[in-house]
């Protein structure tokens, strides 16, 4: 029990940003399907599709963030010696987090301002939508701390991006 409970939370964020991905597809499918064969459509399934659309795209990529699975372009960075590739990977990790901690300071702003902001149809605050930005980006910024002081830790021939 206590590795299922450990893989868990281990991937949390791939957990939780599928689900908001499987709900997006089968509210899609559904108001589709009651849409052209039943002539009628489900009111609300485009709101809490696109709710969960956006919680999976922002924790999707906060998942992405953890396991360093981005897009990067590391080629000219590992043709460098030991010690200069883990200096380059040091400010990486430093200008990441700034920006990181820099967006998720945003996101509280935002999101102190969207809880007054009804959706249209199930008039809810939007602050439900709107926090997937701020959980996103504080994750990352727990990574990039993470990532940086595991980066200062590595010894010189190991460090890479």
């Amino acid at each position: 029990m206590h590795q299922a409970v450990k893989k868990v939370l281990s991937n949390l964020e791939l957990i939780i940003a599928s689900a908001a991905i499987i709900v997006t597809t089968v509210l899609v499918m559904l108001n589709v399907f009651t849409r052209y064969f039943l002539k009628t459509g489900i009111y609300w399934s485009e709101e809490v599709a696109t709710a969960c659309f956006v919680w999976s795209v922002f924790i999707g990529a906060a998942a992405g963030y953890k396991h360093r699975a981005h897009v990067g372009v590391d080629m000219l960075v590992n043709l460098c010696p030991p010690k200069t590739k883990k200096t380059i990977t040091i400010i990486v990790d430093l200008v990441l987090l700034l920006i990181n901690g820099y967006i998720t300071y945003i996101a509280v702003i935002y999101l102190s301002l969207s809880y007054k902001k009804p959706t249209p149809v199930l008039g809810i605050s939007t602050a439900y939508i709107s926090s997937s930005i701020l959980v996103s980006f504080a994750l990352t910024t727990i990574y990039s701390i993470y990532f940086l002081v595991k980066d200062i830790k590595q010894p010189a021939q190991g460090g890479t991006i």
